[in-house]
């Protein structure tokens, strides 16, 4: 049953975005701003496909722990959810995203408009500040920089390496970083077919504040992301 489920989801996925992406083109003409609406929506609309087909519901906890304003977040990485359902808590996100996905039809043109962060992850220095000087117009801007540190989806309970992008940003904007931990990975997997019902949770944790030095920021950082999403496993 969760396999035909999940083909029904895919399916009424894939249409609604195709028709979303082609009925909202007109926003590409806009300005950049009236980009966030459509984001949300994206977003509401998914959760809600995944709620009436799949059974798996979605929620948010720790919102008093997301500063308003400009901001780092980092977050576990599980699933392609995590990029869509998200954005309805955001005021104005800047996700960070590998660069040849700037290079897709239709995706890649919404992307450009957003102003999305690319990166080159075989650009080593150059690549690095590009991100950088992306980021810090977007703080200036007074959104909200979403990045991965791990850099990859993991199933749920895997740690990976956190790269050292993370650390780059936090110490060259300034501005707090919000933790976002998951169980996303139980429930709509890193790969393959098969949504699991259950509670997909968002919860953010306590901030770190700007200042830290190098090691004490990643040290905390994983020590807080993995514990929290460790906690966040069968979520009910």
């Amino acid at each position: 049953m969760a396999r035909l489920r999940s083909l029904v989801f895919v399916g009424l996925f894939y249409l609604w975005f195709g028709a979303y992406t082609l009925v909202m083109t007109p926003v590409l003409l806009a300005p950049r701003r009236w980009m966030v609406g459509p984001f949300k929506l994206h977003g509401a609309v998914t959760t809600l496909l995944l709620r009436l087909i799949c059974g798996i519901r979605v929620e948010y906890r720790g919102l008093e722990n997301l500063p308003a304003g400009p901001l780092l977040v980092a977050a576990k990485h599980q699933c392609m959810f995590d990029t869509i359902g998200p954005v309805q808590v955001f005021a104005d996100p800047a996700y960070v995203l590998r660069d040849s996905l700037l290079r897709l039809p239709l995706y890649g043109w919404y992307a450009v408009k957003a102003e999305m962060i690319p990166v080159d992850r075989e650009g080593h220095a150059s690549a690095l500040r590009r991100m950088l000087t992306a980021a810090k117009t977007a703080v200036a801007g007074r959104r909200q920089v979403v990045i991965f540190p791990e850099g990859t989806r993991l199933p749920a309970g895997e740690k990976g390496d956190y790269k050292p992008g993370v650390a780059a940003l936090y110490r060259a904007l300034g501005v707090p970083c919000a933790l976002m931990a998951t169980n996303s990975g139980q429930h709509w997997p890193p790969h393959g077919l098969v949504r699991t019902p259950g509670l997909i949770v968002y919860e953010f944790l306590q901030p770190i504040p700007p200042g830290l030095d190098r090691r004490a920021f990643m040290q905390l950082l994983e020590e807080r992301l993995e514990a929290g999403s460790t906690a966040l496993l069968d979520a009910k």
